[in-house]
């Protein structure tokens, strides 16, 4: 039967672990917006400063890095449902302190400050497991499906959490917005409870230092898969510059449109993830990869060009759904070809990527754009992107021949997964 032209829902229907950690996930997104919202905005209540209210991203930043890393150790050692259980509990214990910090006469400060550190923190222990499972949790021929329903939620999440989060915070005030969140919490940890156990295939012993660059040794010694890090670098550092928009929705004399640029790639994503039957049929991800980060600096580049904001926002729009595509042929180079016993380590390294790369990217581009401009801002990065694209393509020829019917990597993943199916 022909793969349809819309979004493959195969893993969610065949695997019943799958789909409750999938709706697991997205309550607990949508519900974590919420938080996200309010943090920042208490914050600027409370102190009325934009550098306090910054000083958010680099509390995070660094339990972010060193929790991640650790995490993914954690993911080859432990049982990952487990690992992703006991951190959604903490997570929604935390949501519960925000919550009667919140209902104070007068707040206080430092809760959220250390609320945010201890959430990213709990976050990167808890993110590796979560993504190192799904390899387990569906058939191998169903990875790249998977990955586009994975990436289909962070759009919803994208478009619908910011603007549900605003107004109940409007409406009802921020207590209300952490209440969410602990309501949140209490449903996906029943949905992750549900999911069967996923013990790790390794001893359980005490995790060694060597264990945390494992996953960067084997990276590197695979030209494709460190050039699927690079590409995912060059998209996110180059161009996505969320920290300019405030700044180019005046230049464009709109501010009232704010919401809309912040919105548009998320809404290219959704596009993208609900017409995805194609991914199914295409063989060659690296290529795909590659050409997914061209056209994210191409339209990005474009974005910088034209002088109107529906035109702006047409551009985001294809950025968005290309950055998309990009991320679901590297979660398929990911889940198909890495070994399950350093699955968790590598998805460490993702995450450590994932984090730094946006958060280089605004600084990249909020120093270009004090000296050169908004405009050359935008033109900059998404040029840079492109060169960076080709670059890739000429160093590192085995991404672009990746073929997943041909690689021995996926050969011998796919093996090991058809053995542990058959062994079940």
């Amino acid at each position: 039967m022909p793969t349809p032209p819309w979004l493959d829902t195969a893993p969610w229907r065949s695997s019943r672990d799958f789909r409750l950690t999938w709706t697991s996930g997205t309550v607990t997104l949508l519900g974590s917006v919420f938080t996200m919202t309010a943090i920042p905005l208490q914050i600027a209540d409370l102190t009325g400063s934009p550098l306090a209210v910054g000083a958010v991203g680099a509390v995070e930043l660094v339990p972010t890095i060193v929790f991640g890393l650790y995490g993914g150790v954690l993911a080859d050692r432990a049982d990952r449902r487990t690992v992703a259980l006991v951190t959604e509990i903490a997570l929604a214990v935390l949501s519960a302190l925000l919550l009667a910090n919140a209902l104070l006469g007068t707040p206080a400060l430092w809760p959220l400050y250390a609320a945010a550190g201890l959430a990213a923190a709990l976050q990167g222990l808890q993110q590796p497991s979560l993504e190192a499972m799904i390899p387990r949790l569906v058939p191998h021929d169903q990875l790249v499906a998977a990955g586009a329903l994975l990436s289909l939620r962070w759009s919803v999440a994208g478009l619908a959490g910011p603007a549900a989060a605003g107004l109940v915070i409007a409406t009802a005030g921020v207590p209300v917005a952490y209440l969410v969140d602990v309501a949140t919490f209490l449903v996906s940890t029943a949905l992750l409870a549900a999911v069967r156990p996923v013990p790790s295939e390794r001893d359980a012993e005490a995790p060694q230092w060597r264990e945390f660059t494992e996953g960067a040794r084997y990276a590197a010694r695979r030209p494709d898969l460190l050039g699927t890090y690079l590409a995912d670098l060059a998209a996110t550092v180059f161009a996505l510059p969320t920290a300019l928009f405030p700044f180019l929705a005046r230049e464009l004399d709109a501010v009232w449109a704010l919401g809309l640029l912040y919105a548009a790639s998320a809404a290219g994503s959704l596009v993208a993830a609900t017409t995805s039957g194609w991914t199914d049929r295409v063989h060659r991800h690296g290529r795909f990869v590659l050409l997914s980060a061209a056209a994210v600096g191409l339209a990005m580049a474009g974005a910088a060009a034209v002088p109107h904001l529906w035109a702006v926002l047409a551009c985001l729009v294809i950025a968005g759904a290309a950055n998309w595509t990009g991320d679901t042929f590297r979660s398929a180079i990911w889940n198909q070809s890495i070994p399950d016993e350093l699955r968790g380590r590598t998805a460490g390294l993702e995450m450590l990527i994932g984090s730094a790369g946006p958060a280089l990217g605004d600084l990249r581009a909020g120093g270009l754009a004090a000296r050169q401009g908004i405009r050359a801002a935008l033109r900059t990065g998404g040029l840079l992107c492109l060169t960076s694209a080709a670059a890739l393509s000429a160093a590192l020829p085995a991404l672009w021949r990746y073929d997943r019917r041909t690689d021995p990597h996926v050969r011998a993943v796919r093996a090991a997964a058809q053995a542990e199916e058959a062994a079940r």
